[in-house]
């Protein structure tokens, strides 16, 4: 049977007058509603951990905006909670973890099939989103890439090149292997419980792929991206994948050919005409405004935002942020990007 929402249409390779829309980080801090909810949770985790509260937290822009698509309210780093790694977030300078640089420290890991005790009140939300949505929305299930969760891993926070994890894969190849099949592995387990839990879709954010260069790209982006999308189709006939490998440049080329991923999702370092004529005419592409339009807006935001949906005009297209949207975004400026992409 043919899909009817409009992101499942897009996964599925058709065209559409009007591209279907939604946009990462839509459950944030630029809506008071979020705000207040996150207020009542105590602290963000709190938030992940609350099946109710975050139903609602993801239900607040789909009721807000209309958006095509809802995703789930979670965070890529509660895998390696789940592992086993201690994770904590510090106000105002984002997440911070206990490190894996040694051998001693992996072996202090449980193993990928146990993650499910932890994560068992995610997969609540999903249930409960799945009964809450407009029967015209899809429910967008989500993980981080397994590079860009193991640099957080092994640094124990974000950094501005992700040093420590390229010293410990040139240092320590066997133990970084590991903890790259670790991961690897959870995230299969995760995102399918997902889907058995009523996700329609999944995307698989690689945020740090853009640091990878050469044979590593091929080898720590491409592969295990190819390696989840196989495990989840192979169990999940059908069910449509997003892959987003951030600022790869030349490497978004064949990214769907060589991953099996059903959608790339591109960000802005790259222009919506390149995209579409080297990336598209593989197969449905997921961006790409810039998310500084969210905060300034008027006449620039509409032009840009016209030319992307010109720009992919031609074959099967999401329209989304070329990355999440910041908490100093104008609630107002997200209704007008709708407005334009729905009137373009």
């Amino acid at each position: 049977m043919a899909p009817k929402k409009t992101i499942l249409k897009a996964l599925a390779g058709e065209t559409q007058a009007t591209p279907p829309i939604w946009m990462m980080r839509q459950a944030g801090r630029y809506l008071p509603e979020y705000r207040a909810t996150r207020e009542k949770a105590g602290d963000f985790l709190s938030l992940c951990y609350n099946p109710d509260l975050a139903t609602e937290v993801t239900l607040q822009p789909i009721r807000r905006y209309g958006f095509d698509g809802a995703i789930l309210f979670a965070d890529i780093l509660l895998v390696p909670q789940a592992l086993g790694a201690d994770l904590w977030f510090v106000t105002g300078e984002g997440p911070r973890l206990s490190t894996i640089t040694s051998q001693a420290d992996f072996d202090k890991l449980g193993p990928a099939d146990e993650v499910h005790e932890t994560l068992n009140p995610i997969y609540q939300t999903v249930r409960n989103l799945s009964g809450a949505l407009p029967p015209e929305t899809t429910l967008i299930g989500f993980a981080g890439a397994p590079w860009t969760v193991a640099t957080y891993m092994i640094a124990g926070r974000g950094t501005p090149d992700q040093g420590p994890a390229h010293a410990l894969k040139s240092e320590n190849r066997p133990l970084f292997e590991a903890l790259m099949e670790r991961i690897t592995e959870a995230t299969i387990q995760y995102l399918s419980a997902q889907i058995d839990a009523g996700a329609e879709a999944v995307k698989v954010f690689d945020s740090w792929a853009g640091s990878l260069k050469g044979q590593d790209f091929e080898d720590f982006a491409v592969a295990p991206t190819r390696r989840i999308i196989s495990a989840l189709k192979e169990k999940h006939p059908g069910i449509p994948v997003i892959a987003f490998p951030r600022e790869a440049g030349d490497g978004y080329i064949g990214f769907h050919e060589k991953t099996g991923a059903d959608c790339v999702a591109i960000d802005n370092s790259v222009s919506p005409d390149w995209a579409a004529e080297h990336v598209q005419k593989d197969g449905c592409v997921q961006g790409n405004l810039a998310s500084s339009h969210m905060v300034t807006g008027g006449d620039d935001l509409v032009r840009e935002t016209r030319a992307v949906v010109e720009a992919f005009r031609g074959g099967p297209h999401i329209f989304n942020l070329g990355h999440g949207i910041t908490p100093d975004a104008d609630p107002d400026n997200v209704q007008l990007m709708i407005d334009t992409v729905r009137s373009t």
